[in-house]
């Protein structure tokens, strides 16, 4: 049987090792430190945060502007998270996660890729933990990114996380 590939796929190796010798090979590291305090408990935020449909609300929603292709979450150590979109322009984002540290109601602990279209843009370590404060939640994030091949934002990457982080506190309030 005889598949068709894509124009990429089918260059020759030869022509495939000449188009990844001409990408300018870079790493960017950088750690950024968010906080917010949210007017729920640390079980409403956990829930908003682990329950894929309370999730699905506040990261990556559905809009004019963003398809969903695909979208699975599985919050235990060893689980995986994928959140795969279209833009407007057509581009695709891929958000595939592995949890390595989950203790309910209190800390969060994953790795992430993001790709755009099919070039892996960063790799990332993220810290995320809840303290209550009355009634109230103190969350604190901590991300460690490398940023690959010229794709060198991590201050772009810290304010979309800071614009997350703020829609999740309008998800948990709401």
């Amino acid at each position: 049987m005889t598949r068709r590939k894509s124009d990429a796929s089918n260059a020759t190796p030869a022509a495939e090792m000449r188009a990844s010798a001409q990408i300018t090979r870079s790493v960017v590291h950088a750690t950024f430190h968010l906080e917010r305090t949210y007017d729920a408990a640390p079980p409403r935020v956990w829930a908003a945060l682990t329950d894929p449909g309370a999730k699905a609300q506040w990261f990556g929603a559905a809009s004019e502007t963003l398809e969903i292709i695909e979208r699975a979450m599985d919050v235990r150590p060893g689980g995986r998270e994928r959140l795969k979109g279209r833009w407007g322009g057509g581009m695709v984002s891929t958000y595939d996660a592995t949890y390595y540290d989950v203790i309910e109601n209190e800390r969060l602990i994953y790795c992430y890729e993001m790709h755009l279209d099919d070039r892996k843009i960063s790799v990332s370590v993220a810290t995320l933990q809840l303290k209550a404060d009355g009634a109230r939640t103190q969350l604190r994030l901590t991300e460690q990114g490398a940023f690959l091949d010229g794709y060198d934002d991590a201050g772009a990457r810290e304010r979309g996380t800071a614009e997350l982080l703020d829609m999740l506190g309008r998800a948990v309030t709401a």
